[in-house]
């Protein structure tokens, strides 16, 4: 079997529940971030291990959004930091901004959706569908119709990752009910499911563009510019419903 030239590594913002929706982020956001395997292997790896070992010394930390917005772990030194603070968050833009990927977001309003549907689809899955929609369209277009792409999600539980798989290949296969906008045969798609713990850089970059354009949708007028520097990024979007 030949590979693909691409790889896609995904990544949430919110939670795909639907009762307590939370009332200052009530959205659940799925990014695919699209790499080409040659970028990947030679600039975002590189970029990002370089990074690491100038503002830590080594390379075994997780760049995760939250952790570096709240000055959590091993983020905190930068509390008493200010100016290394700053420097640090330019240069973590820098490499999101240089690292050649497309994005595309997939926003699902958890308030309308249960105001609009009875028993409303889960999130999840909606926002999995939309957004393997839209990625397979991509690969087609960049020529990877006859061979393997791997799309890469992180480790959340045994339970959620067999039914996010069950969902996957449910959804390839061309077995999902309701309307057929794609179809899945055209090509081919595997999940790859990888530990936290593994230090992808796919998944840390991942990870860095979900909740900027969760913020960004529900605050517009505000400045972001976590979002401005992923905007020219994003490839489609999809905002349900």
């Amino acid at each position: 079997m030949e590979f693909s030239d691409h790889i896609v590594f995904v990544d949430e913002s919110g939670d795909h529940g639907l009762e307590n929706i939370d009332a200052v982020y009530p959205v659940f956001v799925l990014t695919f971030c699209v790499f080409k395997i040659s970028d990947y292997v030679n600039i975002a790896v590189p970029r990002t291990q370089s990074l690491k070992f100038q503002y830590f010394g080594h390379d075994q930390i997780i760049l995760h959004e939250k952790d570096i917005r709240k000055q959590d772990g091993v983020f905190l030194q930068f509390r008493g930091d200010a100016v290394r603070r700053h420097n640090f968050l330019g240069d973590i833009s820098n490499l999101v901004n240089e690292v050649p990927f497309k994005i595309i977001s997939i926003i699902i309003d958890k308030t309308k959706l249960i105001d609009m549907y009875i028993s409303p689809y889960n999130p999840y899955n909606l926002g999995l569908r939309f957004g393997l929609e839209r990625v397979a369209q991509h690969l087609i277009n960049a020529g990877c119709s006859s061979k393997l792409t791997h799309i890469v999600f992180e480790k959340r539980g045994k339970k959620e990752d067999d039914e996010l798989e069950l969902e996957f290949r449910r959804i390839c296969d061309n077995h999902v009910l309701g309307y057929k906008k794609f179809d899945f045969s055209k090509l081919l798609l595997r999940p790859l499911f990888a530990d936290k713990r593994s230090n992808s850089t796919g998944l840390q970059i991942a990870d860095l563009t979900a909740r900027p354009i969760g913020v960004n949708f529900l605050n517009p007028d505000k400045q972001n510019r976590a979002f401005e520097i992923i905007e020219p990024k994003i490839k489609a979007k999809k905002i349900f419903p």
